[in-house]
């Protein structure tokens, strides 16, 4: 997983070792990798590798990683692509959307494809967001892309199923955590925390609980008939009539 030191990637994590999933993990910041390593090394048996990195403009580090990765655990069998600009509060950076959103998924599909394929049950979930399925905010980078990314994994579906990889997206609406983007937004724009929350008819946020769950889920050999599916998770926020 790229990502997974905090929110929904380390919500997820913790449920994939409670499976007995052997993980890796990267995120930029030592202290946030040591304690999450803790964390998901107590919820179950398997190995954790947690690796503190930035991978924010270097490619060429993020396959080495990726690759590292396939040696110590001994191969892949699920691969979670969670790193977004988005976390770095780069929503309008074109560039840095681009790169992280879209082009870490490519280069870890170029480095793990090979594995995943080795596996009898290889999956890939990209988590996308419902900024993508209908306007939300402003026209920025972060949605448009994030819309590319699903169309992306639609074509990877196609593309794997024969070789028996299944692609997903995950699309979660307005989740909140604490460190998380909507507590940021809750301090510093109090009156857009306010009208998104007003929109919810469930009348809350969601919990990163509440969409690792289904990552983890559709990610499993549990689910394995499901592939270029895009799981929306927003407690009923997208007003989208879907067929």
């Amino acid at each position: 997983m790229n990502g997974g030191a905090h929110g929904l990637g380390l919500a997820a994590l913790r449920h994939f070792a409670r499976e007995g999933a052997d993980v890796a993990f990267l995120s930029r910041d030592p202290a946030k990798v040591e304690a999450a390593v803790k964390e998901i090394d107590g919820c179950g048996p398997g190995k954790v590798h947690g690796t503190a990195i930035d991978i924010t403009g270097d490619p060429e580090g993020y396959k080495a990683w990726l690759n590292g990765c396939l040696e110590t655990l001994g191969g892949c069998d699920i691969f979670v692509h969670t790193a977004s600009a988005s976390g770095q509060g780069a929503t309008g950076d074109w560039q840095r959307c681009l790169d992280m959103d879209i082009m870490n998924a490519v280069h870890g599909m170029e480095v793990l494809t090979p594995a995943l394929t080795e596996s009898d049950c290889g999956s890939v979930i990209f988590m996308s967001s419902t900024a993508a399925l209908e306007t939300f905010i402003a026209p920025q980078a972060f949605n448009a892309l994030k819309a590319a990314l699903i169309t992306y994994g639609s074509q990877l579906s196609q593309a794997l199923a024969g070789q028996g990889v299944r692609v997903n997206c995950i699309t979660p609406g307005a989740v909140e955590y604490p460190g998380g983007n909507w507590e940021m937004i809750k301090g510093v724009v109090p009156a857009l925390y306010e009208a998104t929350l007003a929109k919810m008819p469930m009348g809350r946020f969601g919990e990163p609980e509440e969409v690792a769950k289904a990552i983890v889920f559709v990610a499993s050999p549990a689910c394995p008939y499901m592939t270029g599916a895009n799981v929306v998770i927003d407690g009923g926020f997208t007003q989208r009539v879907q067929f």
